[in-house]
């Protein structure tokens, strides 16, 4: 319940049906109300990602409405969160992560290294392209955007009834989106994360309130291993400096304690990368997930990851 009015807190999302298959149990655990809120990201689906805005493009119409009080909070997959703070808004909490791998989803049940040479698979991700190509450069790698269902339906072989212009082999996508629309028998395939790690807090939600206006009941639904974790991920990427257009892989784990993060940087065509990894205990410092961020980004610039991809002020998240 908000303070001011003692009327079921209201919570802002996008209005797709991935959005709102993340962020209705979190509002159904609070009793609260749903508000759907239009980003520009949404009205275009044409323009890449890449290209659009950066992770921004999903989230100045939410937090807009946030800050002008039609809403108490927004529920956001924390991966299209700008990792410069928000002024006058906070993350409240950050619900248990879901899965963190990237799935493939082909034809026939085939796997990446069952694919045809030459395959065609659909991603919007320069990572994930970067990826592909490092695995197979013989891959024809295709971009991809739009909902799930419209990615999921260019994926068929000869006979699948799909115009051959639009038709792929496979497709790349979070876990996380098939499991939450209930479509996790679509993957064929779950990539390890040590080999594949994925974008900064993937599988993770935020959700954000006005600062000095959290509501008490948000607390409830924080995760803390959760929120460490996919700290540590945006604070690397904080800290190269990189957004959407950089392909660069995060993971951070926490075991018993001790708290690991793994970052790996690409060239975009996937010929070479460069791996930094760094541990502490969670307790030993004030702030691990920033202290490791700091260790990690700044061995893999010392490397020269950013001659490797394209990092610094202008590929930063806005």
């Amino acid at each position: 319940m908000t303070a001011a009015s003692g009327s079921a807190l209201r919570i802002g999302t996008r209005g797709s049906a991935l959005a709102l298959a993340q962020a209705t149990p979190v509002a159904e655990k609070l009793g609260a109300e749903l508000v759907v809120i239009q980003s520009g990201g949404d009205r275009d689906r044409s323009t890449p990602l890449a290209d659009f805005g950066g992770t921004g493009v999903f989230v100045t119409a939410l937090r807009e409405a946030l800050l002008a009080g039609e809403v108490d909070a927004l529920i956001h997959s924390y991966k299209d969160l700008p990792t410069a703070p928000a002024d006058g808004l906070e993350i409240a909490a950050v619900p248990r992560r879901a899965d963190a791998r990237d799935a493939l989803a082909a034809r026939d049940g085939l796997t990446l290294e069952h694919l045809p040479q030459g395959a065609r698979i659909g991603t919007g991700s320069p990572r994930r392209r970067a990826q592909l190509l490092a695995r197979r450069a013989d891959l024809d790698v295709v971009g991809l955007r739009g909902n799930i269902d419209t990615r999921l339906g260019r994926v068929g072989g000869a006979d699948a009834g799909i115009d051959p212009e639009r038709r792929l082999d496979a497709i790349v996508l979070a876990a996380a989106g098939l499991d939450r629309l209930g479509r996790s028998a679509e993957a064929t395939e779950l990539f390890p994360l040590d080999p594949w790690p994925t974008a900064p807090a993937q599988g993770a939600l935020a959700v954000e309130a006005r600062t000095g206006a959290v509501p008490r009941a948000l607390r409830s639904v924080d995760h803390q291993p959760s929120r460490l974790t996919a700290e540590a991920e945006r604070a690397v990427l904080a800290r190269l400096e990189a957004g959407c257009a950089a392909p660069l892989g995060v993971h951070a784990l926490l075991d018993d304690g001790l708290l690991f993060v793994s970052a790996r940087v690409y060239a975009l065509d996937g010929s070479a990368h460069l791996t930094s990894s760094h541990a502490m205990y969670a307790a030993d410092v004030r702030d691990p997930a920033g202290e490791l961020a700091a260790r990690v980004a700044g061995e893999l610039l010392d490397q020269g990851a950013a001659e490797l991809a394209p990092l610094g002020p202008g590929g930063a998240a806005s």
